[in-house]
């Protein structure tokens, strides 16, 4: 090792406070901080502290697949969410079909196809991923 323990620990307890996200304050904190990482040099991977965004986005990313998981939800549960936040009626997706049509794939009735789904990533500029 070329630095020793105790020069370590200085230098450690410098940076611990920069890459410790163990509760949601450090969360915001890190959050806060990172956005003014990329708000200073974006995606330059070139920047001598990328390596630091990287790693605070890193972390970020732990906390929130541990603390705020994303439930598993199908292509009917990502409709309804978009219709709802768009104020949508079934009779608002002539790209899917009639009113009818709609209705039994909101009900399981039916199912989406291909190009239903295509029109509707389209539509709401989302990967057609979410549909499937």
């Amino acid at each position: 090792m070329t630095l020793p323990t105790n020069e370590l620990q200085i230098h450690w307890k410098n940076i611990a406070p920069l890459l410790c996200v163990r509760n949601e304050r450090e969360y915001n904190t890190a959050v806060k901080r990172l956005n003014e990482l990329l708000d200073e040099f974006g995606d330059n991977e070139k920047h001598p502290l990328y390596s630091l965004l990287d790693t605070l986005g890193t972390l970020i990313e732990a906390y929130e697949e541990e603390h705020y998981p994303i439930p598993d939800s199908s292509g009917v549960d990502v409709l309804r969410y978009l219709m709802e936040e768009h104020g949508l009626t079934q009779s608002s997706l002539p790209e899917i079909g009639s009113q009818g049509v709609v209705s039994e794939i909101l009900n399981g009735k039916r199912e989406l196809n291909v190009r239903q789904i295509r029109k509707l990533a389209e539509r709401f500029k989302v990967s057609t991923a979410v549909f499937v």
